[in-house]
């Protein structure tokens, strides 16, 4: 697909994304979200690993805008999980939880991308003084990041936590997100048609679909499944846009 094409159908898809309310959980959570954006964009850290995986933007996919909504909506998730908790705890939580958001992904472009991320994830984060339990806490959920591959059990409920907060996190992001940009990005780099990417458009949504009933924590189950069938009509609506458009170029050319 051409650049011009490309940009074409991500403005399209934009465009009718925007006549949607946001999903549910930002507007009853906007306190929590806006809690857990603040402490993202304040620690030093977390920071730094951001920078460094902008240098892979490229290859990640994804891209830098999944990267940063994971992390700033597994802290919330944390947040929002962690009532009772002291305050210190907490906050701690929530800074693993930013970490392992804006590394996830960090090995995107490779095969078992979770585990090699989560090895990579170990040296960045050891190098840069975290301690032990706080890497293990945060290696352990980046490996468990995947769809539809049984987790690792975790016995220690703060590591459970942090765990389940980041695949809601990344799950949610399967929503809107997938059809407004993570098609796009990952159809970027490759040589191929807006034809052939609407034939795999519709089986795609059935894994979408599935999506939904994975999700693990008490916040993911009760606002994930508005998240992807709020992703899903969307991309009903932009399938049957781009295909008038494809549709109507036919006509055209007979």
């Amino acid at each position: 697909m051409d650049s011009k094409e490309l940009e074409w159908a991500r403005s399209v898809s934009e465009e009718i994304a925007a006549t949607f309310p946001p999903p549910l959980f930002y507007r009853e959570k906007a306190v929590e979200v806006g809690e857990s954006q603040a402490l993202f964009e304040g620690d030093i850290l977390v920071q730094e690993c951001l920078r460094l995986v902008s240098e892979r933007y490229d290859r990640l996919g994804h891209g830098l805008d999944h990267v940063r909504k994971v992390a700033v909506d597994a802290g919330a998730v944390v947040i929002i999980e962690s009532a009772g908790r002291e305050q210190g705890e907490t906050a701690g939580l929530v800074r693993l939880a930013h970490l392992a958001g804006t590394l996830h992904d960090v090995r995107r472009e490779e095969r078992d991308h979770a585990r090699r991320g989560a090895e990579e994830a170990a040296v960045i984060l050891r190098e840069r003084g975290l301690g032990a339990w706080e890497v293990k806490a945060v290696t352990a959920a980046i490996r468990n990041h995947e769809a539809f591959k049984v987790a690792e059990e975790l016995e220690e409920p703060a590591c459970r936590l942090l765990s389940d907060s980041l695949y809601d996190a990344d799950k949610f992001r399967w929503g809107p997100d997938n059809f407004t940009r993570t098609v796009w990005s990952m159809a970027a780099p490759f040589d191929i048609t807006l034809e052939a990417l609407l034939e795999h458009f519709l089986p795609s949504m059935g894994g979408i679909e599935r999506i939904k009933s994975t999700f693990r924590t008490a916040t993911g189950r009760r606002y994930g499944p508005d998240f992807i069938e709020r992703g899903l009509e969307i991309g009903m609506r932009i399938y049957r846009r781009l295909t008038a458009e494809l549709e109507g170029r036919e006509e055209m050319g007979r």
